[in-house]
């Protein structure tokens, strides 16, 4: 079964999937964000076609560990994605990933006026990897 990450932001919500085996994280895309219901119905088409059984959200507090508007919105997404659909969902702190999806999206050579744009889906893709590459260091140990 695979795993889907969100990387909610207030116009797009950014979509990533891992292989079956959860080890390598790809783009999905991103959902136009229209209204909190549709939101959730398009994540939840997603969920199904996709053979997911965990959705993993990306959570951004601030430095001092404190909630921000960004971070209750993940947590709203969440709590609807679990009370609506009686789904698995974790939060995991994206802190850096629209920076390096900015950096990736140089190095894939993305023109500028392309970088500027929607990373949302290679935000959440570096968010999944990660959460990936953390849950395979602890099987190891």
């Amino acid at each position: 079964m695979r795993i889907l990450a969100i990387d909610p932001g207030e116009k797009r919500l950014g979509l990533a999937l891992s292989d079956p085996k959860r080890i390598i994280a790809s783009s999905y895309g991103v959902v136009i964000h229209k209204a909190f219901e549709d939101d959730l119905l398009s994540l939840y088409n997603v969920i199904i076609h996709n053979d997911v059984s965990l959705v993993v959200i990306g959570q951004a507090l601030a430095e001092d560990g404190n909630a921000t508007s960004s971070s209750r919105r993940a947590k709203k997404l969440g709590e609807g994605l679990k009370s609506r659909f009686n789904l698995q969902v974790v939060y995991y702190d994206e802190s850096g990933t629209t920076q390096e999806a900015k950096k990736a999206a140089l190095l894939m050579g993305i023109n500028r006026k392309n970088r500027r744009g929607h990373l949302d889906n290679l935000a959440a893709t570096i968010l999944l990897q990660r959460y990936l590459d953390m849950i395979t260091t602890q099987r190891a140990n």
